[in-house]
């Protein structure tokens, strides 16, 4: 082999070997390779666009992740399997919402600590939700008001039958 190769095999052991660092590395960090926490269940009204492995927090702070969503045939709800800290224990009285980080951002759930002295168990389910909030929906109503009953379209009276 000559010089120049033993150079360009050399460059490309060391981009592979940064590679391999910045995988492990945004694995580690991102969340995905970690031991799984407890599994608890939450249902929802709408879940807008969360997906499985969006992140769950406390007071800004990840704690888990959404493992699943699935509609419940019977109650036609949304449910989710949230997978979080062993380390943070939830009050059994807790609130989960699906929040958006904005107009384009990813949907999450922010869990609200309750008062309550006992909490979740394992395989348990958070009682109080609220789901996520339908902006388009919003703006279109404030835009579109619908009219009042009595009303046409037009906004004038309605029109008279002949038989008034």
């Amino acid at each position: 082999m000559g010089k120049g190769q033993w150079a360009e095999a050399s460059v490309g052991a060391v981009v592979i070997l940064i590679a391999a660092v910045f995988l492990v590395y945004s694995l580690t960090v991102g969340g995905t390779v970690r031991p799984h926490g407890y599994e608890v269940r939450a249902k929802f009204g709408q879940v807008g666009s969360l997906t499985p492995g969006a992140a769950v927090s406390v007071a800004g702070v990840k704690i888990g992740a959404v493992s699943s969503i699935k509609l419940d045939p019977k109650t036609f709800l949304a449910a989710t399997t949230l997978d979080l800290d062993p380390a943070v224990p939830l009050p059994s009285d807790s609130t989960a919402k699906i929040v958006s980080d904005g107009l384009t951002g990813a949907s999450r759930v922010v869990i609200e600590p309750g008062g309550a002295t006992d909490t979740i168990k394992p395989g348990g389910e958070i009682e109080n939700t609220q789901g996520a909030v339908d902006l388009f929906g919003l703006i279109s109503q404030f835009l579109r008001p619908q009219a009042p009953a009595g009303e046409s379209r037009a906004g004038g009276p309605p029109a008279k039958s002949d038989g008034d």
